[in-house]
């Protein structure tokens, strides 16, 4: 368990540190906001939205951040170049935390990115995402404004296994998608394993035992979508979504994730006691194989 036959790094994303051996750093987790259909944005091509409701979320995540000791970040989503820049400027008011700049349209997060560039906070977004379509365009625009952190999509449509995912990585020749991105100033990658639904969970065991085992990167991914996308699990209850949502999430970091995207900022309150018991637990373990926490913020120390 945990047997990683490369060494594992470790990135500084604004104000916190990601990666490392299972056991150093607690997980970080990720809260999505303005997401489409999040009932606070009253205009998202206008990025309207209630403030309020908006900033108790964000203190939400924080305050669970600051109990349980798991860092946490927040992905924004943007439906225009403009709701982005509105929503990268309140959030960024509100909270040190790192800026994942999120978009179906590429064009909409680069414009983000520029924005962030302007202000000065390149040195706290990290790029969502990168993946196997993405086009010389987009790449250029990232290395010309100074991106060093993205999120990179290990979905290989050609073959969904854990070795299909590190090969689209890797590349036969060396060749892949991690070259690419490193050619074009991503200095700190983070591996989103690509989870198309609830049954996919278990192949993505095994791409982030066998993708850090073999680069030695920050690997993650987002396992609580897959179970709120499950149609069937409605019939089971909220009580039950919620238990499921919370296992989906310990099934990764048994695997050995680094970073847990968890959907709906709103979910923290289910996401960060759930994250830091089993970083404790993986904490405790694995202290009796040489490896200890990097930070005494660790959930081990927290919450026992």
């Amino acid at each position: 368990m945990f047997n990683f036959k490369k060494e594992q790094k470790t990135f500084k994303i604004g104000n916190i540190e990601i990666g490392g051996k299972p056991g150093e750093l607690p997980t970080v987790l990720i809260g999505t906001i303005f997401y489409e259909g999040h009932s606070i944005v009253s205009n998202a091509e206008e990025g309207i939205f209630d403030k309020a409701k908006a900033e108790e979320l964000i203190n939400k995540q924080e305050e669970f951040s600051e109990k349980t000791g798991c860092p946490s970040m927040i992905d924004i989503v943007g439906l225009t170049s403009n709701a982005m820049i509105k929503y990268i400027d309140f959030v960024s008011e509100k909270t040190d935390s790192p800026i994942l700049i999120d978009s179906s349209f590429p064009e909409i997060k680069i414009a983000g990115v520029k924005h962030c560039a302007e202000i000065g906070l390149l040195d706290r977004i990290v790029y969502n995402s990168i993946s196997h379509n993405v086009k010389n365009e987009e790449l250029n625009a990232l290395k010309e404004l100074g991106v060093k952190s993205a999120i990179i999509l290990a979905f290989n449509p050609r073959d969904v296994r854990a070795s299909g995912k590190l090969s689209l990585l890797i590349g036969e020749k060396g060749n892949g998608l991690l070259k690419k991105v490193e050619e074009n100033g991503i200095e700190k990658p983070l591996i989103d394993v690509a989870i198309l639904d609830v049954p996919s969970i278990g192949i993505s065991l095994d791409a982030i035992n066998l993708i850090k085992s073999e680069t030695g990167l920050p690997c993650g991914g987002a396992p609580l979508n897959a179970v709120l996308e499950w149609k069937k699990v409605v019939e089971l209850g909220d009580l039950a979504k919620n238990l499921c949502s919370g296992g989906s999430l310990i099934a990764l970091k048994c695997a050995g994730a680094d970073f847990i995207l968890y959907g709906p900022i709103e979910k923290s309150k289910i996401v960060f006691p759930v994250a830091a018991m089993i970083d404790a637990i993986i904490a405790y373990r694995n202290r009796w194989y040489g490896i200890k926490p990097k930070t005494k913020n660790h959930p081990l120390y927290k919450i026992f």
